[in-house]
């Protein structure tokens, strides 16, 4: 076997992975060749070009890949199998990244689904099982060639020319050990308690496996199956069924892509093509620093910004800040998670914001703008998610440290606090940004 990888920033158009997705595939790639015993061939450019001719020198007689699922890749992967087979080179391409095939589960009348709770209740679990996870290999064969190992790695340049990755090193291990490691710990740590703890940021209730499962490095299959063993030894059935759920939808993501390709920037629901978007630029820059004057929000894109993650409920709140509260168009999110996530997933974001926006499959009613004070006091209501990454409101009591606006002189005074210098002000009202918001609705 010759294990290759190639970087194609050829096909992938304005979907070129962002920075925070380059800094994770060096160190997973890195891991990769280790496990290889560092054969690991690591090219650039266009695989329609390098792919067939390495085949040739090689004098290799298949070809195997796993399948993707993006537009691009499509397209790309079905070119490449035409020029291969046309030099009498066998190809296979695998299911690796999905639990269920996405042309597989249909409505009776053989169309796709539209919902995420029939696909995943009575499309994917009366399905096939999902096949059970296969031993790992005694050995590996593996082709001596030039130019394979970690100088290959190097030369894609994927690390950042500033230092801007210090607290995303200090955050993850990275590669299938690690995978495996973060598997482990979330089933004994976190699966209990998953369907309420999930939505408390400072809790361990979170499995954090998206980045892994997005480059490869745990199969959903994996997953899936450990997890249905640790939830029956744990009686943790309620958890269980959440958590898989959750996987769940990561397989309706990719699921609405494969069948709608234009997920990615058109509205699934076409009269939000008519909404009245705003464009801000101060308010976007504003959103993006993590200087809203609201903690919640400002404390997950921070650490958006910090650690390439956010905590799945920040993420909505930050996301329905942005889209309803600033009436700033879903894309502008899009494009700056697609940039800053280490789990940039083409399928999951898109499908993400489209849910927020109100415009997707199965989305979020409009009328849903997710109160980031409320939500605060709810699910952060000792500030201990809010004080790690806006640590200038540490010295705030509770009762204020959610909305900082609404506190006293004398209060803001003691905790050592200057709204509009150590800490900005609320730059939208909260009441006023809703209720514009569902005027520009009732437009549509």
């Amino acid at each position: 076997m010759l294990p290759v990888y190639i970087l194609d920033d050829i096909h992938s158009g304005e979907w070129t992975m962002g920075g925070a997705s380059r800094w994770w595939l060096h160190h997973s790639l890195q891991r990769l060749n280790e496990s290889l015993q560092r054969r690991l061939l690591v090219l650039r450019g266009d695989p329609l070009q390098l792919l067939p001719a390495l085949a040739q020198q090689s004098g290799a007689s298949a070809v195997h890949w796993n399948r993707c699922y993006e537009p691009w890749r499509i397209q790309r992967d079905s070119l490449l199998k035409e020029h291969l087979q046309g030099a009498s080179v066998t190809v296979h391409s695998h299911n690796s990244a999905l639990l269920w095939e996405p042309w597989l589960v249909l409505k009776s009348d053989q169309t796709p689904y539209q919902m995420f709770t029939p696909y995943y209740r009575r499309g994917c679990l009366n399905a096939v099982a999902p096949r059970l996870p296969l031993p790992v290999p005694v050995s590996l064969a593996l082709q001596e060639t030039t130019g394979a190992g970690a100088a290959g790695i190097e030369a894609l340049q994927l690390l950042p020319t500033i230092p801007w990755d210090r607290t995303m090193v200090a955050t993850w291990q990275i590669g299938e050990q690690a995978a495996q490691r973060r598997l482990q710990d979330f089933l004994d740590t976190g699966l209990v308690g998953y369907r309420e703890g999930r939505n408390i940021p400072q809790r361990p209730n979170v499995s954090r496996l998206s980045p892994h499962l997005h480059f490869g490095e745990v199969s959903p299959q994996q997953v899936w199956a450990q997890a249905q063993q640790a939830g029956l030894e744990q009686h943790a059935e309620d958890d269980l069924d959440c958590f898989l759920s959750e996987l769940g939808w990561r397989e309706f993501s990719t699921y609405l892509l494969y069948h709608r390709p234009s997920l990615t920037r058109e509205n699934l629901q076409r009269r939000f093509d008519r909404f009245p978007w705003g464009d801000d630029r101060a308010l976007l820059q504003a959103w993006q620093r993590g200087a809203t004057g609201y903690p919640l929000v400002d404390a997950g894109m921070r650490e958006l910004w910090q650690t390439g993650y956010m905590h799945n409920r920040v993420r909505m709140v930050a996301g329905s800040f942005l889209v309803k509260n600033l009436l700033t168009h879903w894309h502008r999110g899009e494009d700056w998670f697609w940039d800053c996530l280490v789990d940039a997933d083409l399928a999951s974001n898109s499908a993400s914001w489209q849910w927020i926006a109100g415009c997707g499959a199965d989305a979020a009613p409009y009328f849903r703008v997710f109160n980031p004070v409320t939500q605060s006091e709810k699910f952060d209501p000792q500030g201990v998610y809010i004080r790690r990454y806006v640590p200038e409101l540490a010295r705030m009591p509770d009762k204020y440290l959610h909305d900082p606006s609404s506190a006293p002189g004398a209060v803001l005074s003691a905790a050592g606090v200057v709204l509009g210098r150590e800490y900005p002000r609320a730059i939208v009202d909260l009441k006023e940004s809703r209720e514009r918001a569902l005027a520009a609705f009732k437009t549509l």
